[in-house]
């Protein structure tokens, strides 16, 4: 098989990025037709023109909050990486450690952060933020350590056996071997963490309600909806959709930069 040339892989690219465009322009185009003919009026439904008026009527307001949301998510996200990290290499050490600890990881992935989220608002009563950045931790903190603790427990034996026959030591087997074999499974756990991370921020909004300047977009979307100001709830819920596909993309992008020139699930061959 031949790794393809650039010239291809460009044009390649370019029909993957034109597919979604046309779906979506056709979704579009499907709504906006849906609107006019049913003659819904926008506190119902409003049509994709109105909702791109709002938000750009409504832009720095939604913006500014956007970036409130976007500070808790990449504070969230971060913790959740090193902590998530940290705890998958500390249960490859030893699997006591792994089997006594990793079934409270998984109740505390399965805890819905909705019904814990206002008791942890009240422990930071303070500090609104850090409890939203807490919260969305929780969410995102489980795929991080679920699959790297996979990555790095799916080591060929083969090598492992060579390791052990030079006598290599537990950080040098860390570092030389089971870090890099679990590098697609913690860069996979990446790319679910970051939209989770998201939604964690938006859900811990919701819950603490707070306002003023310093408020999320979550509660754009709240103040909104209960004011049947529709157009700029769907303005608001576009930024956030659109955040979280910036999220997704960005780590994409990264997963495949670092495995492109040697792991099998990125590098291009010829069918």
């Amino acid at each position: 098989m031949k790794i393809f040339d650039r010239k291809t892989q460009t044009k390649l690219i370019s029909a993957e990025a034109l597919a979604p465009v046309v779906v979506g322009v056709l979704v579009l185009l499907l709504w906006d037709i849906l609107v006019r003919v049913t003659n819904l009026p926008p506190y119902i439904l409003p049509g994709p023109l109105l909702v791109l008026q709002t938000l750009i009527a409504d832009w720095n307001e939604l913006f500014s909050s956007l970036l409130i949301t976007l500070q808790i998510t990449i504070v969230a996200f971060i913790a959740a990486v090193v902590s998530g990290l940290l705890m998958a290499i500390l249960f490859t050490q030893s699997k006591w450690i792994e089997k006594s600890l990793f079934p409270y990881a998984v109740i505390l992935q399965t805890t819905p952060i909705v019904a814990i989220a206002p008791l942890i608002i009240l422990w930071f009563k303070n500090n609104t933020f850090a409890a939203l950045v807490v919260c969305a931790w929780i969410v995102a903190f489980f795929p991080i350590v679920s699959n790297t603790t996979l990555g790095l427990n799916s080591v060929d034996r083969n090598l492992l056996n060579l390791f052990q026959l030079y006598k290599a030591s537990r950080w040098q087997t860390l570092w030389y071997l089971r870090l890099p074999s679990a590098m697609p499974y913690f860069l996979g756990g990446l790319k679910i963490s970051g939209g989770l991370a998201l939604i964690g921020a938006v859900v811990a909004e919701f819950v603490a309600g707070t306002g003023g300047a310093k408020s999320g977009i979550a509660y754009r979307i709240l103040i909104s909806s209960y004011n049947l100001q529709i157009p700029r709830m769907f303005a608001a819920l576009f930024l956030t959709t659109g955040l979280g596909v910036l999220i997704f993309v960005s780590l994409s992008y990264l997963s495949d930069f670092i495995l492109s020139k040697w792991h099998e699930s990125a590098v291009k061959y010829e069918n």
